[in-house]
């Protein structure tokens, strides 16, 4: 066995200081180009890669014929780039944020004091409106601080005894801040660092040029230029084509809601996994056994609740809070909608793996309002602010559509459906429902452990936040795990 290491990411700032190298070198295409050439060459791959060095141009025609001519797309994965995105609006991070292959760290509005810096979107071209805007922003800034204050006050004085720890001093200022930022406009600018793959780069820049967002389309064009000389072979198809130029274009019928029926901020289990627990069961039995899963289904069915859940007890015995559930788990898949605010879909964006469409934010979709900011009695104020920028919002959306949507606050909400199967509900859960999460998502959390634990409750047995993990496994074996939290 020969095992190398052939590259690991290097910022652009080192890679050009160094001396003596010929730039042209300093591209990823090397990789894709080798790396393609690997299913039908004698050579090893080290010699592949040598090959692609010594002639960079050479291995850029390779890239685009193979990819091009041939539709091997997937070569342009091996091509990863980092980037700085800096200034950004949190309403042009929801964009890009999105793609589900692609790492994002992002600065957190829950640890960071904000400075009341926002973008003015350059397609505010009307001076009254623009004025009306900045007013606005200024007012939920100034608010922001104001609630932030207060919120820190009555804050450390709930918690004594943690306050009396001054270690502890982030982290209850962090809370005063996670509630202060429910004021905040989406035209709060922060920062994100992002690693992707040439192949989803390109998917990016298609949908970023279909954005109705001035400040989103100008981020892919410059990403774009970033690295069009850098990697020319492999990004071939940076323009939309006429199916996505069209797909949303498309007029779809105007439908009432059934009688009784509403959206609500409570997520509403719509569609379930019919018998969830006795598939994952049968998928174990058909891969062991080497029977037809219906047969294995048939046959589980057949098996009292006792005999079910004994078999579960087997499997889990051994798991611990980090353990993830094996793939069988995702055989069985749960789909919920719900009204969240812009703070609360901005965590849940996060779990990519799952399938999450969002709709536009309403005003008439209420806003989202923490408990913190009742208590010490600002519910009235951040009422009042909420409805002076729904006024401004109209203007602002009869003139210029969804870029209006700048001045509304982390607190407005949108209606979402978000589909995941039973493995990745797990990872979710385990995060959101534990006592350290923040509460907005954990309340959506808490609600989805309950119905998810109804439909599926043998294969739910240890689905908890992470901190009631060791008392859920010590209630069904009557012993702790080896690893303790």
């Amino acid at each position: 066995m020969d095992i190398k290491l052939a590259g690991f990411n290097i910022e652009t700032d080192s890679m050009y200081n160094i001396r003596k190298v010929d730039r042209k070198l300093l591209t990823p295409e090397i990789f894709s180009s080798a790396y393609a050439r690997i299913s039908r060459s004698k050579k090893s791959v080290t010699e592949l890669r040598e090959d692609a060095r010594k002639d960079v141009e050479k291995a850029r025609r390779s890239n685009q014929k193979i990819i091009f001519d041939m539709g091997h797309h997937s070569v342009a994965e091996h091509a990863v780039f980092n980037f700085d995105l800096i200034g950004i609006s949190r309403l042009a991070l929801e964009s890009i944020e999105r793609f589900r292959l692609v790492s994002y760290t992002e600065k957190s509005q829950r640890y960071v004091t904000l400075k009341g810096d926002y973008i003015i979107p350059e397609e505010f071209n009307d001076p009254k409106l623009k004025n009306d805007f900045i007013e606005i922003i200024e007012l939920q800034n100034k608010t922001y601080n104001s609630l932030f204050k207060l919120l820190r006050e009555y804050i450390f004085s709930k918690f004594p005894d943690l306050a009396g720890d001054k270690t502890n001093k982030s982290l209850l200022e962090g809370w005063a801040k996670e509630d202060a930022r429910y004021i905040l406009s989406l035209a709060t600018l922060g920062q994100v660092g992002m690693t992707i793959n040439a192949r989803n780069l390109e998917h990016l820049f298609r949908n970023f040029s279909l954005s109705e967002i001035n400040e989103v389309n100008e981020a892919g064009k410059k990403l774009y230029n970033l690295v069009e000389d850098v990697a020319p072979s492999i990004i071939l198809f940076p323009e939309p084509s006429e199916f996505e130029k069209d797909l949303y274009s498309v007029s779809l019928p105007e439908v009432k809601n059934n009688t009784g029926s509403k959206l609500t901020s409570y997520p509403e289990i719509i569609e379930f996994e019919k018998n969830g627990d006795e598939k994952i069961l049968a998928s174990f039995i058909s891969m062991n056994n080497s029977v037809t899963f219906s047969s294995a289904l048939d046959s589980v069915l057949e098996m009292t609740r006792e005999q079910k859940k004994e078999i579960y007890l087997t499997f889990f015995k051994n798991m611990e809070f980090f353990d993830t559930p094996p793939r069988n788990f995702e055989f069985a898949d749960i789909t919920f909608q719900a009204l969240i605010s812009a703070s609360n879909f901005a965590q849940l964006k996060r779990h990519r793996m799952a399938s999450l469409l969002q709709g536009n934010y309403k005003i008439e979709y209420g806003n989202t309002i923490p408990e913190n900011i009742k208590h010490i009695g600002m519910e009235e104020k951040f009422i009042d602010i909420v409805n002076e920028t729904n006024s401004v919002y109209l203007k602002l959306f009869e003139k210029y559509g969804s870029s209006a949507d700048y001045i509304l606050t982390n607190s407005h909400r949108r209606n979402v459906i978000m589909k995941m199967n039973l493995r990745e509900a797990f990872h979710f859960i385990r995060l959101r429902s534990d006592k350290h999460a923040q509460w907005d998502i954990k309340n959506l959390s808490d609600k989805l452990l309950v119905d998810i634990r109804k439909l599926f409750p043998l294969s739910t047995m240890l689905l908890s936040g992470k901190d009631e993990y060791i008392k859920r496994f010590e209630n069904l074996y009557n012993k702790k795990p080896k690893f303790n939290i």
